[in-house]
């Protein structure tokens, strides 16, 4: 049941002493007027100062509150009430004509006339009051400090929310989606390659144990730089072409049915090939047990076995042109050492015999010593001649046919020695004298011996070289043949997805943490 508002008749008394003097009235009715009207407005601080200097009464300012209810004002007090009507164009306080006969003066009518008709007249009316809008009693301080820590925590709470959603929704664009888009193009779009895998060695050759390096003949060691080469070959351009003029590799990779990114462009340039070559063909050496593991992929399970044939086949002839390599490069000076070797060898032997040859005779020094032999001889005879003929002479009737027979003898024995002598001398002095040609033999045949001596050097040289290139031949044993694959190995789905995950994770926490660094550095 609502009960009626009573409704108090007006008294003009009551109203002069309200309202106060003309003047006062006339500055009221021009401070509503420039409420009124919907030019620059004054400050809010302002419009309160002037509205509380007016003298309002409590009535009057309940009505202007209810009336701003009426309206749907938020106000936050009655002189804000007064000030948010005003600023909407209504006079919470409508006067009665009595007051155009208090106003005494013609000058103040006309400004009144003006007013009043941008005055509308409201009555009091019964309204809903709330609650929230009215004017409570005063707080206490503590009561009022818990108020304020409440709305901070509230506030603190809000922020935080804010915070918390504005982290999701930046994991969410960073992170999530791209992890989201990776993930979709691995599971629905990405082309399936089929892995061949493969393995081979590269062995030496079995040497004797007293060789040098007879040690590490036939283990790993032995073919290191062989099988870094091999290695560094596949992995190069140089078997790209190979295979792009044996197969045809990157027109493999042109196809349609092949997804955009692992697609080759029908122009492709040959470094755009090799990017694809290099990600498809995986090739990794172990030194600790010397295999080479090569892992081919392609679109097709028996191309990528093709490709792996290929490029053993093309790393076996890589092995056995550096083998025949270095046997060229051992085995050469090995070579042209023998052979100037039997070039001075022979031109000794023809010294010797030109030499030969011209003394006529085979061995000087046989000439010489039989020549001293028969001058000794001969001496020796002449000699016991000599002792014949004094022993005959010793006689004191020596037989005088005898000492003449024993002297003639003499006499021949000593022309016989002077012939020999003068042979001998002829011989022994003279440029073309046996004894200086037996020099020259004596020198060439030492010279023919050194020949001989560097000869069997040099052929031991060679043999010894021709031993060290036939140990160090290299051969190329497969000991996993390539099989082709029945399942797709790529794309690794969900690996990838993973990582992928990691990766933006990363790099959005190496973004933040370098943010957070670089505003706490510029606040700081």
């Amino acid at each position: 049941m609502t009960t009626k508002p009573k409704v108090k008749k007006y008294d003009p008394n009551h109203a002069s002493q309200a309202e106060g003097t003309v003047e006062a009235r006339a500055e009221a009715i021009s401070r509503i007027r420039k409420a009124t009207q919907p030019a620059e407005e004054a400050p809010a601080g302002t419009e309160l100062d002037a509205i509380k200097k007016e003298g309002l009464t409590g009535r009057q300012l309940r009505i202007a509150r209810r009336m701003a209810q009426k309206h749907g004002l938020a106000a936050t007090s009655d002189y804000d009430a007064v000030r948010l009507l005003r600023k909407k164009g209504i006079d919470p306080f409508p006067r009665s004509n009595l007051l155009d006969f208090a106003a005494g003066s013609s000058d103040n009518a006309d400004a009144e006339d003006q007013a009043k008709d941008k005055i509308t007249i409201q009555l009091p009316q019964t309204v809903k009051e709330k609650q929230q809008t009215l004017p409570g009693p005063e707080w206490s301080p503590a009561q009022r400090r818990e108020f304020e820590i409440g709305q901070i925590q509230k506030d603190i709470a809000r922020r935080r929310r804010r915070k918390l959603f504005g982290l999701f929704a930046r994991l969410f664009a960073f992170v999530l989606l791209p992890t989201i888009i990776v993930g979709y193009y691995f599971y629905r779009i990405a082309t399936p390659m089929y892995a061949s895998e493969s393995a081979f060695s590269i062995l030496q050759a079995d040497g004797g144990a007293g060789e040098i390096g007879g040690l590490l003949a036939g283990t790993q060691y032995a073919t290191t730089q062989d099988s870094v080469a091999t290695q560094e070959f596949l992995e190069s351009k140089d078997a790209l072409n190979r295979l792009e003029r044996d197969t045809g590799f990157a027109e493999i990779f042109k196809q349609d049915w092949i997804d955009p990114i692992q697609r080759l462009p029908q122009d492709a340039t040959l470094e755009e090939a090799f990017k694809l070559y290099k990600r498809m063909v995986t090739i990794g050496y172990d030194p600790s047990d010397g295999i080479i593991r090569m892992e081919v992929a392609a679109p097709d399970p028996d191309t990528a076995v093709d490709l792996s044939n290929l490029l053993i086949s093309y790393a076996e002839e890589k092995i056995n042109g550096l083998t025949e390599l270095k046997r060229e490069d051992q085995m050469r000076d090995a070579l042209q050492s023998f052979e100037d070797a039997q070039e001075e060898r022979r031109k000794a032997q023809e010294a010797l015999i030109e030499l030969q040859l011209q003394g006529a005779v085979l061995d000087p020094e046989n000439v010489i010593a039989g020549l001293r032999a028969r001058i000794n001889e001969i001496e020796i005879q002449l000699q016991d001649k000599e002792l014949e003929l004094a022993a005959l002479l010793d006689n004191l009737r020596p037989n005088k046919a005898k000492v003449d027979g024993v002297q003639a003898d003499i006499n021949r024995l000593e022309a016989v020695l002077e012939e020999l002598n003068a042979e001998m001398l002829d011989a022994s002095a003279g440029e073309n004298s046996l004894a200086r040609l037996s020099v020259r033999i004596q020198m060439a045949q030492a010279d023919l011996a050194a020949r001989d001596m560097m000869l069997q050097s040099a052929m031991q040289q060679m043999e010894t070289a021709r031993t060290e290139a036939n140990r160090k031949v290299r051969y190329l044993t497969v000991s996993v043949n390539p099989v082709a694959s029945q399942e797709p190995t790529y794309p690794r789905k969900f690996e990838n997805t993973i990582l992928a995950f990691l990766l933006f994770a990363g790099i959005y926490l190496m973004i933040s943490l370098t943010t957070s660094v670089l505003r706490e550095q510029v606040s700081s």
